[in-house]
């Protein structure tokens, strides 16, 4: 499998606060799109081959508020592009990893995604995102 690092997921409390030193250094940020069943707006930040990805919670029960809430802002998780994501979980579970959940999501842009658990990952939160973004 052919793997890259597709992007750096970031807890924020403000987009608008967040996105601004990005665009001082002159780094074109994405319109601003709402995931509703995630709670959470985001922006991405293009940064040569990969991306950031700034996470505001738009409810005080999302992912993202309680990551907040408990550790505050800053690095949420890493995100690796990979080819065929049916065959990455199935060689994670065959090897004993966790997963956060076993279901695929549907992310920003349609692309497909899963969470491997950080009790598998070194203590990040790794996301798997399937190549066709």
């Amino acid at each position: 499998m052919n793997f890259a690092l597709d992007h750096l997921g970031i807890a924020v409390k403000s987009l608008a606060a967040a996105k601004q030193i990005y665009e001082t250094l002159g780094l074109k940020v994405s319109p601003e799109q709402t995931l509703e069943h995630e709670k959470v707006r985001l922006v991405m930040v293009p940064v040569g081959d990969t991306r950031i990805e700034l996470l505001e919670p738009t409810s005080g029960d999302s992912t993202i508020a309680k990551f907040i809430a408990k550790r505050g802002e800053g690095l949420h998780h890493l995100a690796l592009r990979v080819p065929d994501l049916e065959a990455a979980i199935e060689k994670l579970k065959d090897n004993g990893d966790r997963l956060v959940s076993d279901q695929i999501g549907t992310g920003a842009g349609g692309h497909r995604y899963v969470f491997v658990h950080p009790s598998s990952a070194g203590g990040v939160l790794l996301e798997l995102v399937e190549s066709g973004r």
